[in-house]
């Protein structure tokens, strides 16, 4: 199962892991596309950059997203105008739209080649019962003075009761433009990959950014790393979870529309085309639920293949991929100070699904924090927000799921037997009264590990279409030999030898 954006894209540059003691001015710790553009736009100012990354460049959620470059997140206006007012509401689309332009800016003056084309956006419905939604949305957007439009006929393979239309969105490769990127800072910022920051200490006025093999001394920090694996004091596992969400592209073997298109409610489903080696593709995503939940190939792929087959029978799948996305509690991107007691310590995070334009809303009010300039985006993303809650549901949910999994899970005991876990799959068992993690490959080789999380000692689950073991409170990832994959853990499981 493999990315399109990734398989796709031939890498130039290979660069070393960190094994020395270097300084800079700015440390940004992860390569995806918001701490890329961060180094873009700091190293054209002429700061000492030194970008690190755990994986490779644009490794993670940046290659594996849908790449749609819009302001318009599904039904989000009028639940912004609800919750928040009109003139926040209005700033949270201004910024998003200049995204757009600046996304477009540095494409043009840089002369990135990135398959970057102006689209219109729709969210979409085919139920009845949604269509006042709509109609509530398109009032919302245009009190914003928004030209937004309720259209019917789309060029979707089948009848739709209503739309939203965004005009002037757009779509790209983003790991063409993250690589444009790097292809003009290459030779005034220091890159260095398969490096993981095990902590951040203040020395000083400066912070000094710890690997096993290396570190680095900054006066500025920008944790861009999807998920931040700094417990305290910004507490961010306590109001942030993450989301999976699937994707695939086949060949429909006809000409496909154009335009990107959303479902206004779950079950969530996304298409847009992408022009790749001379062929149109078709991506169909969706089937999102929160990471660490069970999920087979049937609720995930499977269900966004039943739906391209029932529109392009003769269809063929020719990649697959999955992504996971921060979500904050009140949809709104945390950005800027990462805590009051950690001066010049930065963040971007919990982006949603829309990482394409809130990375580069963020790298602008950061890069403007770190020049001591004003920024009128910066108050309504504040990432030391300590307004009430407002989305009870979702605070009860981590509540409930965190306890469950860090108590409940570790008392109760398990039913599953060694016996019953089927080759290529994995479960968790008792043996000698400890919880064992099990995975069984297609030759019965035994992979155990301990099954809990190295992050807040979560009690894991298995993800039988990934073939990895998931958090279900804050979405950290290892694959079934325990390798860390995803944060904010950053350590590995501890292993067990199986006899």
């Amino acid at each position: 199962m493999h990315s399109l954006w990734i398989e796709t894209y031939d890498k130039k540059y290979e660069f070393p892991k960190l094994n020395s003691s270097l300084s800079c001015d700015i440390c940004i710790i992860g390569a995806g596309i918001f701490g890329m553009s961060c180094a873009y736009y700091l190293t054209k100012l002429g700061f000492k950059v030194i970008v690190i990354e755990k994986s490779e460049i644009a490794s993670k959620t940046t290659g594996h997203t849908t790449a749609k470059i819009t302001s318009q997140h599904g039904l989000f206006y009028n639940y912004l105008i609800n919750n928040f007012g009109t003139s926040f509401a209005r700033l949270y689309l201004e910024a998003n739209e200049e995204a757009i332009k600046n996304i477009k800016t540095i494409i043009d003056n840089e002369h990135i080649s990135c398959d970057f084309s102006y689209q219109n956006s729709f969210v979409y419905t085919t139920n009845p019962d949604e269509v006042q939604s709509i109609h509530d949305e398109v009032s919302a957007v245009q009190s914003l003075n928004f030209p937004c439009k309720f259209v019917t006929n789309l060029g979707l393979p089948f009848t739709i009761l209503g739309s939203c239309m965004f005009e002037n969105q757009a779509q790209f490769h983003p790991l063409k433009y993250v690589y444009g990127l790097v292809d003009i800072i290459y030779n005034n910022c220091k890159i260095f990959t398969h490096s993981t920051i095990t902590d951040i200490r203040k020395s000083n006025d400066n912070y000094i950014c710890y690997t096993d093999d290396g570190n680095v001394k900054a006066k500025h920090v920008i944790l861009a790393c999807h998920y931040p694996f700094l417990k305290i004091p910004g507490f961010y596992f306590l109001k942030m979870y993450q989301s999976s969400s699937y994707l695939i592209a086949v060949d429909t073997k006809k000409t496909l529309f154009n335009g990107m298109y959303l479902t206004a409610k779950s079950p969530t489903l996304s298409f847009r085309a992408a022009h790749i080696n001379g062929k149109d593709l078709l991506l169909v995503g969706g089937a999102d639920h929160k990471t660490g939940t069970y999920c087979n190939f049937e609720a995930s792929y499977g269900v966004l293949e039943k739906v391209a087959k029932t529109y392009y029978p003769n269809c063929d799948v020719l990649y697959r991929w999955n992504t996971r996305d921060c979500i904050t509690l009140d949809k709104v991107p945390y950005i800027g100070l990462y805590s009051h007691y950690m001066p010049n310590l930065y963040i971007g995070t919990g982006f949603q699904k829309w990482g394409m334009t809130s990375s580069n809303v963020a790298a602008n009010i950061i890069v403007d924090m770190i020049c001591g300039k004003e920024n009128k985006y910066a108050p309504i993303f504040s990432a030391t927000r300590m307004q009430p809650i407002k989305n009870r549901d979702e605070v009860k949910n981590m509540i409930v799921q965190s306890t469950k999994s860090v108590v409940l899970d570790k008392i109760n005991p398990s039913y599953l037997k060694f016996d019953d876990i089927a080759l290529n799959s994995g479960g968790i068992v008792q043996i000698n009264g400890n919880k064992v993690g099990i995975f069984k490959d297609s030759r019965g080789q035994i992979f155990a590990v301990k099954p809990v999380c190295t992050h807040l000692g979560c009690l894991l689950s298995w993800n039988d279409v990934d073939k990895t073991w998931d958090c279900p409170c804050h979405g950290s990832r290892f694959d079934f030999r325990g390798k860390n994959l995803y944060d904010p853990a950053i350590k590995n499981l501890e292993t067990y030898q199986i006899e």
